[in-house]
């Protein structure tokens, strides 16, 4: 109670910058990387490296992730999402950095959103850089893989990344399609792969948002990745109060003013109240 109290004062002040991992959307049925059963103990994901170097990388990551998008696409905002967007329309929050590729924050009605790592929405072209709904390509694989949804309709383990882990037996004939456009193979999710640089655009509105804030709010991210812990680390320098609201350790947690090792959903709405705020 003490720590909820502390970190509702914290808020009060609002110019809050909010950073989130993972963990903000485990409510909503996506997985976390490192928290208890997480998707590394199980799954490695593709580097941008063997996408862009194997026609066979690419048809095993897209035959899974054609299977794990049905499950993304279905998948809706959780309390933790709507306390962020409370947070936002009262004026405390200014904006949220998000290493999420979900879209889950945009759903639930979060304006300032920088989506540092990319939307599964969204598929773009590496050869002409046409950019598509994912919506369609799932319908394209789907055409061309004719009984293959049938096929694996049971969803085995789901990943952040948004592919479902499936055997080399359930993917077997799966074929890709080609862009529209150029007729060439190479169509990528347009999320930021492991391996790959995060847009220059992005980081510099990151960058902006948070020397604009009064407070740094990391939620449901372990900050094991540079690409998140430089926020931590360029908050710590300027002297910008750093909060933590996530499940277990974190990199930055000797960086922190305020760490509260506890799950969102329950945290976040109970701050709320202490706001005298309501989702």
């Amino acid at each position: 109670m003490t720590e909820l109290q502390a970190l509702a004062d914290l808020l009060d002040g609002g110019r809050v910058v909010v950073l989130e991992g993972a963990g903000m959307s485990t409510g909503s049925g996506i997985p976390d990387y490192r928290g208890p059963g997480g998707s590394l103990q199980r799954h490695t994901p593709m580097t941008y490296q063997e996408f862009t170097g194997s026609a066979e990388a690419r048809r095993r990551y897209w035959g899974r992730s054609h299977v794990g998008w049905e499950h993304f696409r279905r998948a809706r905002p959780n309390d933790a999402h709507r306390a962020v967007a409370a947070l936002e329309g009262a004026g405390v929050v200014t904006g949220v950095i998000t290493q999420n590729v979900d879209g889950l924050d945009l759903a639930a009605g979060t304006r300032e959103v920088v989506e540092l790592h990319g939307n599964l929405d969204r598929v773009v072209c590496l050869r002409c850089g046409e950019l598509t709904a994912r919506a369609e390509l799932a319908e394209r694989l789907s055409a061309a893989n004719p009984g293959f949804d049938a096929r694996v309709e049971q969803l085995h383990a789901l990943n952040p990344d948004g592919d479902a882990d499936l055997t080399e037996a359930q993917l077997e004939g799966f074929r890709t399609v080609a862009c529209r456009r150029c007729g060439e193979d190479a169509l990528k999710a347009d999320v930021v792969f492991f391996g790959e640089t995060v847009p220059k655009d992005r980081v510099a509105r990151s960058f902006e948002l948070l020397d604009a804030a009064r407070v740094l709010l990391v939620l449901g991210s372990s900050l094991a990745v540079m690409s998140g812990y430089r926020f931590v680390l360029h908050a710590a320098r300027n002297g910008q109060p750093v909060a933590i609201v996530t499940a277990g350790p974190t990199r930055g947690d000797e960086k922190a003013a305020l760490k509260v090792d506890a799950p969102l959903q329950e945290v976040l709405p109970a701050v709320l109240e202490r706001l005298r705020l309501r989702l």
